[in-house]
């Protein structure tokens, strides 16, 4: 009843990246009547983090500076609301931005002169597919591009990085390394009350998990953080006991955001992508794609994601070349890391560095909006693990092969490495000029 009576005062729908924590209000409004700068500590509470790791291209300090005061008229860019405008479901458009697609040309206008190669474009263009983003321009910076000018579309030994947590696990401030050495168990040292272990399932799933083999006994988590009480349902608390970041990033994502403002698992049925009708009721969580006791990371990587996902996009996966490379990875034709699961793009392996302890692991990143939107953000994490920069970001503009799963080729060639290369061409040009001059 209450949460009912919360949705009455909506005076709209938010955005898709909000609208399942839409009756979390006090998330960000902070009082009855919110200031716009509480709105703004509530937007870099959760994002600003991002922000912070993209080096944001517009950050507060840029438009602090007092020469850029006549902007700030034209657009308030020191307030996320500006762009990002909640509740205003009509003129929201992609990635919640609230402004109309060519607001770029208040502050750009004369882009045509400082880069003859912008003329005759449209300022609705900026955002384009393999162009610019807001924020992050890490993807179209121009020694960047140079360096990828000339690669093969699939580079010939195509592989992503291997994880290591085991490896340094006695290293991270999160593993109880005192409690859980690393060594493999054995039934007979399984510490699971009598009615545990009773669960012959539960038992041979858990002897055959890399969590046996690596040390985890049974209270790591059902009795997580040394806790005394059994639990015999953990959630995904007792997952950050020793795996810290990824749950962070899982609640971070569309999968798990629910569970951080304290409501129940996201389900299937809540989406707004089209979904499997039998796995809608179906609460998301650690184990509902690892397992509650296996935590099996193939079934995760894939099979998991296919057993929610019915998109074109995700119906296409099993037709695709990625998919057979995946395939041929666990039939052991081709070696760890070669093949490409749903996990691969949308979960990608990355390198993760603890700011505490200095430690860096590869780690998987588990909040799946990381690089979805703008797409663009997968250029370097995950589509340069097996192909050319040129393939990437004409395919990630290619929205017809993007619902085919990218089996096929793209349509159509971005202009940018090759704008890059014009560029390239004309300081190379009056360098020469210049060099003849003085002699």
């Amino acid at each position: 009843m209450f949460a009912s009576a919360r949705a009455w005062m909506l005076p709209g729908p938010t955005t898709h990246g909000h609208y399942q924590i839409e009756l979390a209000c006090e998330s960000c409004h902070t009082s009855a009547f919110t200031s716009a700068e509480a709105l703004q500590q509530a937007c870099v509470g959760c994002h600003g983090a991002e922000l912070k790791e993209a080096d944001d291209k517009h950050p507060l300090a840029k438009f602090a500076d007092p020469r850029n005061a006549p902007l700030l008229e034209k657009v308030d860019a020191t307030m996320c609301v500006t762009c990002h405008s909640e509740h205003r479901p009509r003129m929201t458009n992609a990635m919640g931005v609230t402004l109309p697609d060519d607001f770029c040309v208040h502050c750009h206008a004369g882009i045509a002169e400082e880069r003859p190669s912008h003329a005759g474009m449209g300022f609705d263009t900026c955002a384009s597919a393999g162009c610019h983003n807001f924020h992050d321009n890490r993807a179209l910076y121009e020694d960047f591009l140079l360096r990828h000018l000339d690669a093969a579309d699939t580079r010939e030994r195509a592989q992503v990085a291997a994880r290591d947590f085991v490896e340094i696990a006695a290293m991270l401030p999160e593993y109880p390394s005192d409690r859980y050495p690393i060594a493999a168990l054995t039934e007979a040292q399984a510490d699971a009350p009598d009615h545990a272990r009773a669960n012959a399932t539960a038992m041979n799933d858990w002897l055959a998990s890399s969590h046996a083999a690596a040390g985890v006994n049974c209270s790591g988590c059902h009795q997580a953080g040394a806790a005394d009480t059994w639990v015999d349902r953990p959630d995904h608390a007792a997952c950050a006991t020793c795996h810290a970041p990824e749950a962070k990033g899982f609640t971070a994502g569309k999968h798990g955001m629910r569970l951080a403002h304290g409501f129940s698992p996201m389900t299937p049925a809540q989406a707004r992508l089209p979904m499997v009708p039998q796995a809608m009721d179906t609460p998301l969580t650690c184990s509902t794609c690892h397992g509650a006791h296996a935590f099996e990371t193939q079934t995760a990587a894939a099979d998991a994601c296919l057993g929610c996902h019915a998109d074109r996009h995700s119906l296409a996966y099993r037709s695709s070349k990625h998919f057979e490379l995946w395939q041929k990875e666990l039939s052991g034709e081709l070696p760890a890391g070669s093949g490409v699961s749903c996990a691969t793009c949308h979960m990608p392996r990355i390198e993760h560095r603890d700011p505490e302890f200095d430690i860096k692991r590869v780690l998987v990143q588990h909040n799946q909006n990381d690089t979805l939107r703008p797409n663009e953000k997968m250029l370097r994490p995950v589509c340069l693990a097996c192909h050319g920069l040129q393939f990437s970001i004409d395919a990630l503009a290619d929205a017809t092969l993007i619902e085919r799963n990218f089996n096929g080729t793209p349509s159509a060639q971005i202009r940018s490495l090759e704008m890059a290369r014009e560029r390239l061409r004309e300081h190379e040009a009056q360098r020469n000029r210049s060099a003849q001059t003085s002699n």
